[in-house]
């Protein structure tokens, strides 16, 4: 029996091609799905150049920080605005001081001062929290919003601004009307302090929450506290006081009005009750 001659690589080709083969085997698997592997090109290597020498500015021609953009520690600072409302013998001196206070950084940021309005011998004095934009443009208290209705409070019960004294916790208004820090409320305490000294009205009203919390001593919130009478001690009198809700969140919650109301007559009440001879 003759032996079939093998096939060349061509015929083995053709073979494969009519079964169907399309592709060869290698003695590893290989991952047709997978894919290819890309060598990446080392990034090239950018030249730095060696740093610039630092050259030092001429003592004369460094920038200086006014006086009036630094301002002393909190504890230092309340120290210092004890001390210094405790000498003003007048409310034009208490203005005065402000006006050149460093203690507070506050003023570093405000437009100018807002001090008070009305009148100072006026038998009622309001006092809030701290001014807005508008008393910030003005440099007096309560002229926004606020203000007009406070001013429509106030009338209900026979007042208006050269019947009463209104000021606040807080002279200069906070940036963007954010709420005062601890801090910056213990710095001005004793200004407001001395102010409702000097003022020495019958009765004191206290407008919102913080104010109420800050001159009043309470913890307790404005629900709580408001329509009741309290006293404040100016170290030489007793006040009589009240707080009642601040006519910015009367705007926003006009529901309470009627409670402020309330309030007032009671305010309106004592003012007759100690006007009258019996008294």
């Amino acid at each position: 029996m003759i032996p079939e001659p093998a096939p060349n690589v061509r015929q083995l080709l053709a073979f494969y091609l009519e079964a169907g083969v399309d592709c060869a085997l290698m003695e590893e698997p290989v991952d047709r799905l997978a894919e290819p592997d890309i060598p990446t090109a080392p990034a090239p290597v950018r030249e730095v150049a060696p740093p610039r020498p630092v050259r030092e500015m001429p003592a004369a021609a460094k920038p200086v920080v006014p006086r009036s953009e630094t301002a002393p520690a909190p504890e230092a600072a309340i120290a210092l605005a004890r001390e210094a409302a405790r000498t003003a013998p007048t409310l034009e001196a208490l203005r005065a001081l402000l006006e050149t206070f460093e203690g507070c950084a506050l003023r570093n940021t405000a437009t100018r001062l807002v001090f008070a309005d009305g009148n100072p011998a006026a038998r009622i004095m309001f006092v809030g929290e701290a001014p807005g934009r508008d008393e910030d443009i003005e440099g007096l208290p309560f002229v926004g919003r606020s203000g007009k209705l406070l001013d429509r409070m106030i009338a209900a019960i026979g007042l208006d601004r050269s019947k009463a004294y209104i000021a606040n916790v807080i002279p200069w208004r906070p940036p963007g009307n954010r709420t005062p820090t601890p801090q910056e409320t213990q710095i001005c305490l004793p200004f407001i302090q001395r102010q409702i000294e000097l003022v020495n009205p019958d009765v004191l009203v206290t407008l919102g929450n913080p104010s109420t919390q800050t001159l009043l001593s309470t913890r307790e919130g404005i629900m709580r506290t408001r329509g009741k009478w309290l006293d404040y001690d100016t170290g030489s009198r007793t006040i009589r006081a009240m707080a009642t809700f601040h006519p910015a969140y009367l705007l926003r919650s006009p529901s309470y009005k009627r409670m402020s109301w309330q309030d007032l007559r009671a305010i309106a009440k004592a003012l007759e009750q100690h006007s009258s001879p019996s008294s």
